[in-house]
């Protein structure tokens, strides 16, 4: 397993990481993507270990903290052996003051999270959204104060606009707070929004790529085709609406791009639209998830080869799409604004 390090700290991650999302199952909407309990969480975790995957990334929202709960059993006794990312921003409970990243809610959800977790330290604490409601310089000082308390490692966030993250480094860089050295966001073949203004402004300020749903919410494995309807066991009948949209003509030729580069390289879909990520700029590391052994063995066949330039030009034409504005101007005066893809 590759490692990389992650942003522009010392921190090294393996190029995979494991998602926990499957874990629990709590819930309609968590109960779509799995439901893996601890003695099968326990087997992942074996699997991932053996494989040199050792970054398990959590939430506090999902399935309402019993994934957190499932992975700190699974690891229970390793956790020298492993690195724990979890986040925390959304609502997590009925109290007013459960959500965002005020001073309260941070610390208490760190708490929490330490709690379900069985550690007395997260590697990685990141902001699971961006809180318009709290002062920036209020939400650095109070991951300053956890940062120094040792109760976390490293800090980073997930799902900010440009905007969101410069104020934020820029605010840090000031007052001495700690840096955000990572980005988890949503980047696949079929949605490439991330190139636009979070790639280029992750390899100027040091901001590595953690990438989430890097198959698409799912639609990249080969199981959806054109003309055939959703599989009878896929999670998009009750998480479509929730996840990234995505048009169908989009990824139907996103799909048949990927059929003629497995046929060249006799590897699944999934591993070459992993495989892919893995090659573009500023991405340290992209969150997979398994509901089963099977599915988590045949992500980690993403690694250990590399699709040559050829394939990668010609997934790069089949998922093209004109970039928002003002992107798509700036690409006219490449002298002035290259671009990293």
């Amino acid at each position: 397993m590759e490692h990389r390090y992650l942003g522009a700290s010392g921190f090294k991650v393996p190029v995979l990481s494991f998602g926990t999302g499957t874990f629990g199952g709590k819930g309609e909407f968590f109960g779509a993507w799995g439901q893996t309990d601890v003695v099968e969480a326990q087997r992942l975790v074996d699997v991932c270990l053996d494989a040199g995957l050792t970054l398990f990334d959590s939430a506090d929202v999902y399935s309402g903290g019993v994934a957190e709960s499932v992975l700190g059993e699974a690891i229970k006794g390793r956790r020298d052996k492993v690195l724990i990312s979890t986040k925390a921003t959304f609502r997590s409970g009925d109290d007013p003051n459960a959500i965002g990243s005020s001073r309260f809610h941070l610390i208490q959800a760190v708490d929490a999270a330490l709690k379900r977790l069985g550690t007395d330290y997260i590697d990685l604490f990141q902001l699971h959204g961006f809180d318009a409601h709290t002062p920036v310089q209020e939400v650095l000082s109070t991951l300053d104060d956890l940062v120094r308390a040792g109760k976390i490692r490293y800090v980073g966030v997930s799902n900010f606009s440009g905007w969101h993250l410069m104020k934020s480094l820029a605010t840090a860089e000031r007052y001495g707070y700690p840096r955000y050295i990572c980005h988890q966001a949503y980047y696949s073949l079929v949605g490439r929004d991330y190139e636009s203004e979070l790639m280029p402004l992750g390899l100027d300020q040091g901001v590595g790529a953690m990438v989430w749903s890097p198959l698409g919410w799912g639609r990249l494995t080969g199981k959806i085709r054109r003309g055939q309807p959703l599989p009878p066991q896929s999670r998009l009948h009750k998480t479509a609406e929730m996840g990234p949209p995505v048009a169908d003509e989009l990824l139907f030729r996103v799909v048949d791009a990927l059929d003629l580069v497995a046929a060249e390289t006799g590897k699944t879909l999934a591993q070459i639209a992993l495989n892919w990520l893995l090659q573009r700029p500023g991405v340290a590391t992209v969150v997979v998830g398994a509901r089963d052994e099977a599915q988590l063995r045949q992500n980690l066949g993403a690694v250990g080869w590399q699709l040559t330039a050829a394939q990668m030009a010609a997934l790069d034409a089949a998922s093209a799409v004109t970039p928002a504005y003002p992107y798509w101007h700036q690409r006219g005066f490449a002298e002035l604004n290259p671009s990293p893809v």
